[in-house]
């Protein structure tokens, strides 16, 4: 279930990753981040979900398990650690569902890469009615041609004081861009990165 990135062993700040809803932690997107904040020295943990984990061991496909479980298995992961040096978060589906539990846990911050704000392809059934309210610090990192949540999409909700979004020039849901816009996947990953270190430098100066 569990995989530290190298860190610095004394890393003040540790982010909890989760991954989406399609593919594990050890995906080169998820593999990118956690080694790429890891770098910038923090202490950087991905874990899965009990159905991808049970993929793992039987190589057999399912679909996620169902809400309450995914929620409690983030209240879990964050138990393992100190909450005031904490910030969770992950890649769409697991980014969600630490967003559920991010005010009742009172953890320091929240970072989603690609929030999936609503089902591909059916933009009227948003899924933001928790972020109007959010009190937790949040970066949520999107692609401006993300389909399930585009720049133009986003404007339209109301979302709390609290977050912040960041828009990513091109990128689609894993922030990849096309060539004709003259950015590649690294370029955006890399801008990414350089956002939430901003990010959480800042909840360091705050706390």
């Amino acid at each position: 279930m569990w995989d530290v990135a190298d860190r610095p062993t004394k890393a003040p700040w540790t982010i909890a990753l989760a991954h989406g809803a399609g593919a594990g932690m050890d995906t080169l997107f998820m593999r990118w981040f956690a080694s790429g904040l890891a770098r910038r020295g923090f202490r950087v943990a991905r874990f899965e979900f009990p159905y991808m984990a049970e993929r793992r061991e039987t190589g057999k496909k399912r679909p996620p398990d169902r809400e309450p479980v995914l929620l409690e298995t983030w209240r879990e992961v964050i138990d393992s650690f100190r909450r005031k040096r904490l910030v969770i978060g992950g890649k769409s589906m697991g980014g969600r569902m630490a967003s559920l539990v991010a005010d009742e846990c009172q953890v320091a911050g929240l970072v989603c890469l690609g929030y999936p704000f609503h089902p591909t392809g059916k933009p009227e059934r948003p899924r933001v009615d928790h972020l109007a309210a959010l009190k937790t610090p949040a970066l949520i990192l999107q692609g401006t041609r993300d389909p399930f949540g585009s720049q133009e999409e986003v404007a339209s909700y109301d979302l709390s004081l609290a977050i912040q979004v960041h828009w990513l020039a091109d990128g689609n849901h894993d922030f990849k861009p096309r060539r004709a816009s003259g950015r590649t996947e690294q370029d955006n990953w890399t801008e990414a990165i350089d956002a939430i270190e901003q990010f959480v430098r800042g909840l360091q100066s705050e706390s």
